[in-house]
C-alpha cells in the first residue's frame, strides 16, 4: 500500500527525528510572571486562536507523522475553556498505542480541580512552574497570585497518582540563595526538579540581564554541598540531569545561555494560532493555521510542516544580552 504524505515521517535537515511536539493551547494565564509577561499584556483575538477542533485535528496529524510525546502549554492550558474535552480526545491515541506520552506544563494554580480527571484520561505525569516557595517572594514575581493555589494543586495531582516535576526559573534577585531549599523541598516532596536559565524572549518591564543566574555556576555550588552523580538519561531536549545522593531526588539544568543543548534536539512548537516554531530561540514561523482552515484535507498542512523541518536551524540563538534575543513571548511561542 502506498504511504500516505501525512504519514511519512519527521526527519529535519540535520537527519534528527522530530518526535515531540509541545501544542500551546492558548495565550493567556492567570499569572503575570515578571520574567515572561509584560505586567499589561495584550493578548490575541479569540479569532486567531485555534479552536479545540482544529488543535485535535492538527495534533492527530502530527502523532500520524511520527510524534510520540505530546505536551499541551500555553500561556496556562489549564484556563483555556474546554480543554479537558480536548485532553479526553487526545487521549485515544493512547488508547491505540500511537502516541506515548499525554501530558503539559502548568502553573498549578488550577491544579487541584483537573489532577484527578487529567489522570482518569491517561496523563501520567506533569510539569509545574514553581519559582519560590516564600509567599511573598512567590507573589511578587507571579504579580499577585497565590502559592497556596499551587500547593494545593500539587497535593492533588499526587493524590491522583501523577508524576510532578517542578520547573524553577534561577532569578538573580528573587530565589538565587534559596535554590538549595528549592531542591530540597522539591525532592522531600517526592518531586523531580529543574532549574533554568531566564530566556531571552518578548519584552517585558524588566532588564533580564539582571536577573541572569549562570547554571554551571550554580551546579558548582550544589556540588560543594551534595554529591551530583551524572545521570546518562535523555529525552532530546534541554535539560540535563544529575542525581542527588543525599536526598535521592533527580536534578535537571536547562541552560540556554551558558551551554547549547540543540545537538540531539526532537522537538517542535506550535503556537496556539497555528504557527510552527522549530526552534525555541530563532525567529522561524511558518503558519499551519491558513492551509488547516482551508480544505479538509491534510496533506497540505503536512507538506508546509515537511517544508518547515527541512529549515529547522543547528541551534537556537539566545543572547542575554540583546533585548529581546526573540520578540515572541514565552507565553505566546508555548512554554
Amino acid at each position: 500500500m502506498a504511504q500516505s504524505p501525512a504519514d511519512a515521517r519527521m526527519v529535519d535537515g540535520f537527519g534528527r527525528n522530530i518526535s515531540y511536539l509541545r501544542l500551546s493551547v492558548t495565550d493567556r494565564c492567570d499569572m503575570r510572571c515578571v520574567y515572561c509577561m509584560a505586567e499589561d499584556m495584550q493578548f490575541l483575538p479569540k479569532r486567531d486562536v485555534l479552536s479545540l477542533e482544529e488543535l485535535d485535528r492538527l495534533a492527530s496529524l502530527f502523532i500520524r507523522m511520527g510524534v510520540k510525546r505530546l505536551r499541551l502549554t500555553g500561556g496556562e492550558p489549564l484556563v483555556r475553556k474546554g480543554v479537558l474535552g480536548l485532553f479526553q480526545s487526545l487521549s485515544r491515541h493512547l488508547q491505540s498505542g500511537q502516541l506515548q506520552d499525554l501530558t503539559l506544563t502548568t502553573n498549578g494554580a488550577q491544579l487541584a480541580r483537573f489532577a484527578e480527571p487529567l489522570a482518569r484520561l491517561g496523563v501520567r505525569r506533569v510539569n509545574v512552574s514553581l519559582d519560590s516557595l516564600d509567599p511573598e517572594r512567590f507573589a511578587r514575581i507571579t504579580r499577585g497570585a497565590k502559592i497556596s493555589d499551587v500547593l494545593d494543586g500539587l497535593a492533588a495531582a499526587r493524590e491522583a497518582g501523577l508524576k510532578v516535576k517542578i520547573n524553577t526559573v534561577a532569578l538573580a534577585q528573587d530565589n538565587f540563595e534559596a535554590l538549595p531549599d528549592m531542591v530540597r523541598w522539591a525532592h522531600d516532596q517526592g518531586f523531580d526538579l529543574t532549574l533554568i536559565e531566564a530566556m531571552p524572549m518578548g519584552e517585558i518591564d524588566e532588564d533580564r540581564s539582571d536577573q541572569f543566574v549562570d547554571l554551571s555556576k550554580v551546579r558548582q555550588s550544589l556540588a560543594a554541598v551534595w554529591t551530583l552523580n551524572p545521570l546518562a538519561e535523555t529525552t532530546g531536549g534541554p535539560a540535563r540531569y544529575w542525581q542527588v545522593a543525599e536526598t535521592g531526588g533527580k536534578l535537571g539544568f536547562i541552560t540556554p545561555l551558558s551551554h547549547t543543548f540543540c545537538e540531539a534536539c526532537n522537538r517542535i512548537r506550535v503556537t496556539c494560532t497555528g504557527t510552527l516554531h522549530t526552534c525555541l530561540g530563532q525567529e522561524d514561523a511558518v503558519d499551519l493555521r491558513a492551509p488547516l482552515r482551508a480544505s479538509a484535507d491534510d496533506a497540505p498542512v503536512a507538506e508546509a510542516i515537511r517544508g518547515a523541518l527541512a529549515l529547522k536551524p543547528k541551534g537556537h540563538d539566545f543572547q542575554i544580552s540583546r533585548r529581546p534575543s526573540v520578540a515572541r513571548h514565552m507565553s505566546t511561542t508555548g512554554g
